[in-house]
């Protein structure tokens, strides 16, 4: 990053672009998108996202039985280039805009890989 010294203040030159996706909050591609993610006391590595706090009411109710009690694990601001354990934090994004939650399941586990190896 370039600075500028401007009037004995230093400005970063990257202030100066308002096409910058970090500094515009113009556009959907580029908005922050908050979720609640929960985890399930039934399923180990089950984890369900949420678009609005406590609303379960859009996780279809045989889901619900099946995932059980959940409880509040974090709140975490999704962006386009958001980094995630083990989900593409786009593919969340578009859950939670279609259907108000997205279900991360456990990782399965590989068939070429010996448990014993």
């Amino acid at each position: 990053m370039v600075m500028h010294r401007v009037n004995a203040v230093r400005v970063s030159r990257i202030r100066h672009f308002p096409h910058n996706p970090r500094l515009s909050n113009r556009g959907a591609r580029y908005a922050r998108m908050q979720a609640y993610v929960y985890k399930t006391e039934r399923k180990a590595d089950t984890f369900v996202y949420l678009a609005k706090r406590d609303d379960f009411t859009l996780v279809p109710e045989p889901l619900r039985t099946q995932l059980g009690p959940l409880s509040f694990v974090l709140e975490v601001a999704l962006t386009p280039d958001r980094k995630l354990a083990r989900e593409d934090a786009n593919v969340v994004r578009e859950n939670l805009t279609a259907r108000g939650f997205h279900i991360q399941f456990p990782p399965q586990a590989d068939p070429t890989v010996r448990p014993d190896a």
